[in-house]
């Protein structure tokens, strides 16, 4: 996808359109770290933040408790 570099203020910058978001599950007000590599390129990826471990620890625990018949079976 070709994209090109347009004046905002008195910056620059590049629009991505609302198909390029949904591809990479943005949305406006999301971040993104931003990296330079050697050559030029830039690289942005999104800053997801990750659940908190309670909560990941809940959603294990209910799934073994709703599966134990067949954890058992695959033990």
């Amino acid at each position: 996808m070709i994209k090109t570099i347009t004046k905002v203020g008195n910056s620059q910058g590049v629009i991505f359109d609302a198909a390029l978001l949904e591809l990479a599950r943005l949305k406006p007000g999301d971040e993104v770290n931003v990296e330079v590599h050697e050559g030029g390129t830039i690289t942005l990826t999104p800053i997801r933040p990750r659940p908190p471990r309670e909560e990941v620890t809940k959603v294990i625990k209910a799934t073994m408790k709703d599966y134990a018949r067949t954890l058992k079976k695959l033990a």
